[in-house]
């Protein structure tokens, strides 16, 4: 059961939590006059519709009438119950949070709690490291800082430490000293368990420490550069209660403010590159942490630029290069929709912020910034950069690859500009070459933009249609037991591959588990029926459907300690309005819903199968007729009755031949298509045959069961 909150906790949630702040989290927002507007999240949004108000603290989109206060916000986007959201925005602005359920309360307090005691090991292990530079078995860390050319101002700046070369150090003065126990240690990520033995020893040994701070300037864990040589060169804390690699961004809690200035943010591989540009002045620079930058990541600095301006500055060698494509592909939807714009800053071969700053000094570096092309163009630059375009394979790669890349802009003037560059710079010096290639290039970017789309991120409607048709299985399943025969059969008909939303597969699992336990005297035929069989042995069925489900999961749940899931189940069990009229036809929701998932598998499919066809080079009519005049001319030619059709059905052969994983990968794709449309139908209620999921007539069984 979920915690019932004291009136008071939700009113201090509700005067913090600002509806800005809130939305911000999940949708790029942009300041227009003294709203601010955004693509809507409830529905397939082509153009902000969506306006928050920070004078009202509301939201509302004047497409699909989605609006109300930041608690609703999270409640629809996230499918969970108004406490469930209180609860997570009072850990978020730390709002004490007082219940009337003792139990959850003190589950609440306690995780509470240790957090604020990680804070504080963590920060004394910083004070530690930072007091350890300055003494005698520091001077080879300092002495490597100094060569770096950091001064002391910054040294203090970002806490830099040393961890001496001891197995226990650490563990001996934060013990002795402070009370701090082994375990508080490790659960920090600054001890380690010995193996095959009891005691632990300290993480960082002979290493420079560098503290990461998060967005509020505590210390959630640091990152170890070996001074002797030793492997890993850099050690980071492993992820803990407090730290998370990709929630955090190194040098963020000092960058904020530079980066609302200028309204631009910088974002660099490594530690030293964030000091570095610090301590040069360009204060507005992160770092991501060594990891793919994350979509959260991404709106952090977003939030932090009214203009939602980045700048990804990386490494000038492969490795380098290919983070940026990581990065890019990440942030690569809200740079198509003109959600923000994105730059990639290239240095010299082999160089990284740091080496250039060091070299050049900050004015070089200040020009090479103002000058940064956009994403798009740094990316046909690295398709293009090692192609000889005079060799026939290289051009037709860098034609595949512009098509590709241009396929993802929207039908506007920009991509017209960008198809003409492509053809002057194909054609190399060629005038009467260019209106060819243009027009080609034209009809072929026009075949690939429907999926255009990054398949990195499916779109908000479509991850908010799937969430509700999945809600819709477990709440038949639930609430109407006369049909939980024909639910497992209708999965396991359409190769059913589980739950996408981790709540909703946690839960299935756990009604799994339950049904099992329950029906433990039909082991044999509930192991073949859980695995979803064609038909059912008529004991199962009636077991099924007599089992009072709900109650007995949330028992199951309660025990296993699984609390973070009965909310979510206490939800489905209190239907919607619009819910409740679903349940009234069981089996047409349950069709509606699993055609609605199985379309959007098929709809990837389609998109995978289309991009492979697309990168498949096609053998021409013409190369085929110029490889047959080769072959006849070296061989004797046949005597045949037709010789034109002999020539033909040659020909025919060998395109087929040439071609044959180009015409598979067709096949495939227009039978996904042909799916789709059948799927669509199915979904409109036009089938007229009996209803294949269940074998009971088209318009199923009025009722809940």
């Amino acid at each position: 059961m979920s915690p019932q909150l004291h009136p008071s906790t939700i009113a201090a949630v509700k005067e913090r939590a600002d509806i800005v702040d809130v939305v911000s989290e999940h949708v790029v927002l942009k300041k227009r006059g003294r709203e601010f507007v955004g693509l809507c999240p409830f529905h397939e949004d082509k153009s902000p519709s969506m306006t928050v108000s920070p004078a009202k603290q509301i939201y509302h989109c004047f497409s699909c009438g989605a609006g109300g206060h930041g608690i609703k916000f999270l409640m629809e986007l996230q499918q969970s119950n108004f406490t469930e959201v209180v609860l997570q925005l009072a850990q978020r602005y730390q709002v004490p949070v007082q219940t009337l359920s003792g139990g959850q309360q003190d589950r609440l307090r306690q995780k509470l709690s240790h957090q604020e005691s990680l804070y504080r090991v963590l920060a004394l292990a910083a004070g530690w490291f930072q007091t350890n530079l300055q003494q005698a078995g520091g001077q080879a860390a300092l002495a490597y800082l100094k060569q770096r050319g950091l001064s002391g101002a910054a040294m203090e700046q970002f806490q830099l430490g040393y961890a001496p070369d001891s197995w226990d150090a650490l563990l001996r003065h934060l013990g002795q000293v402070e009370g701090v126990t082994a375990l508080q240690l490790e659960a920090a990520g600054l001890a380690v368990p010995r193996q095959g033995g009891e005691g632990h020893y300290d993480r960082f040994r002979q290493r420079l420490m560098i503290p990461i701070r998060d967005k509020q300037g505590r210390v959630v864990g640091f990152g170890g550069r070996s001074l002797d040589g030793r492997e890993p060169k850099y050690l980071n804390s492993p992820e803990t209660a407090v730290f998370e690699k990709g929630k955090i961004l190194f040098g963020l809690d000092m960058a904020v403010n530079a980066i609302h200035k200028a309204d631009l943010a910088v974002v660099v591989e490594g530690y030293f590159d964030v000091i570095a540009l610090h301590s040069a002045g360009v204060r507005n620079s992160v770092a991501a942490l060594g990891t793919a930058l994350s979509s959260w990541q991404i709106k952090q600095l977003c939030r932090a630029s009214t203009g939602k301006r980045i700048v990804l500055n990386f490494d000038g060698d492969q490795a380098g290069a290919r983070a940026t494509q990581r990065a890019i592909q990440e942030v690569e939807q809200l740079a198509l929709q003109g959600q923000l714009e994105l730059r990639v800053l290239s240095l010299p071969p082999g160089q990284d912020p740091d080496d250039y700053l060091r070299q050049h000094g900050s004015q070089a570096y200040g020009q090479y910034l103002a000058i940064a092309p956009l994403w798009l163009d740094w990316q046909i630059e690295e398709e293009l950069r090692d192609c000889d375009l005079s060799r026939a394979d290289h051009f037709q790669r860098a034609r595949r690859s512009m098509v590709e890349l241009l396929g993802k802009l929207p039908p506007t003037a920009v991509r017209s500009r960008y198809i003409h560059q492509m053809a002057e710079r194909l054609a190399r010096g060629q005038a009467r070459l260019v209106l060819d290639l243009e027009a080609d290039l034209r009809q072929q970017v026009q075949g690939q933009r429907w999926h255009g789309r990054s398949s990195r991120h499916a779109p908000p409607g479509e991850v908010s249609a799937r969430a509700t048709a999945e809600s819709r299985i477990l709440q038949l399943y639930l609430l109407c037991p006369a049909h939980r025969p024909a639910i497992r059969r209708v999965l396991h008909q359409r190769n059913w591959d589980g739950f996408t939303i981790a709540t909703h597969r946690r839960l299935w699992a756990a009604i799994t588990t339950v049904e099992h336990q329950h029906l433990t005297p039909m082991e044999g035929q509930w192991s073949q029926a859980s695995s979803g069989p064609a038909t059912y042995p008529e004991p199962i069925a009636q077991a099924l459907t007599s089992l009072d489900l709900p109650p007995l999961l949330m028992a199951h749940l309660s025990a296993e300690d699984t609390i973070d899931l009965q909310p979510r189940l206490t939800a489905l069990l209190q239907p919607s309005e619009t819910a409740q009229v679903d349940l009234i036809q069981p089996l047409l929701t349950l069709r509606d819903a699993a055609a609605k998932l199985e379309r959007q598998r098929s709809e990837r499919r389609g998109r995978h199968l289309l991009a492979a066809w697309s990168n498949e080079s096609i053998i021409t009519p013409e190369h085929c007729i110029a490889t047959l005049l080769e072959q006849e001319s070296a061989t004797a030619p046949e005597t045949s009755d037709d010789p034109k059709a002999a020539a033909a059905d040659k020909i025919q052969a060998l395109y087929v031949q040439g071609n044959r994983e180009a015409l598979r990968l067709q096949e495939l794709y227009y039978i996904e298509r042909r799916n789709l449309s059948t799927l669509d139908k199915e979904r409109c209620g036009a089938l007229e045959n009996q209803n294949p999921l269940s074998g009971d007539s088209k318009h199923g069984t009025t009722g809940n069961g």
